[in-house]
């Protein structure tokens, strides 16, 4: 099995350096490049074609989150990790809204990272273990008070869109979807349309954190 290529980018040399002696004392990882920069960051991603990048949102010339949709449009089969400080649960939606695989915080960055990487390597979304509540209440906060509303009832997935819904949910493309049903883009596309009518929703955001309150990360 090949090594997991990854990219460090985070503007604190001195935390780039800790990754890297904890990731390279791992036999399935592999440190292909490190930056401090987002714009740099990019043409490494186009360059080197890491598989794991592992992203700061504070960075030397510009926010993570902004420049983190151009890292996926460079190359559609990058995962990308958000590393940061933030606790706050709108830096982990918008995380995953703008197609974000991952999000970890640094104070938990030892063990912890080595799992989410393996993880969203596998293709899965990785939540910080201190954030799943968080997000989890928003879930089901969300619904309870949708649930007062006439306009927010609930239709029933059927099997294909709950296949669509897990893969989108995983950071899937609509091209590798595609090719993974094997059925046309545009029939995803069709898909991804009617999960969102049908369940009210319309950001991918909303659709992973549905996912996740269903279990449809986790079934086979």
């Amino acid at each position: 099995m090949d090594n997991i290529r990854i990219l460090i980018v985070d503007d604190h040399t001195i935390l780039r350096i800790g990754i890297r002696l904890l990731l390279d004392s791992q036999q399935d990882m592999e440190i292909v490049g490190e930056t401090g920069s987002g714009f740099e960051a990019l043409d490494l991603v186009k360059e080197l074609k890491p598989r794991v990048v592992l992203l700061d949102i504070s960075l030397d010339d510009v926010n993570g989150l902004d420049i983190l949709p151009e890292f996926k449009k460079a190359n559609e089969n990058v995962r990308v990790l958000v590393l940061t400080m933030h606790e706050d649960e709108s830096f982990l939606l918008q995380t995953l809204n703008r197609g974000g695989d991952g999000y970890i915080l640094k104070k938990a960055a030892d063990l912890e990272l080595i799992t989410a990487i393996r993880a969203v390597n596998r293709n899965e979304i990785y939540i910080d273990p201190s954030l799943t509540k968080s997000v989890l209440r928003n879930i089901y906060g969300h619904s309870e008070k949708g649930s007062n509303k006439k306009d927010r009832i609930e239709q029933p997935l059927s099997n294909r869109e709950k296949e669509v819904l897990k893969l989108v949910a995983m950071g899937y493309t609509n091209k590798q979807i595609a090719n993974k049903l094997l059925l046309s883009i545009k029939t995803i596309e069709s898909h991804k349309a009617r999960i969102k009518e049908k369940l009210n929703l319309s950001f991918r955001s909303d659709l992973v954190k549905y996912a996740i309150s269903k279990g449809l990360l986790y079934e086979d």
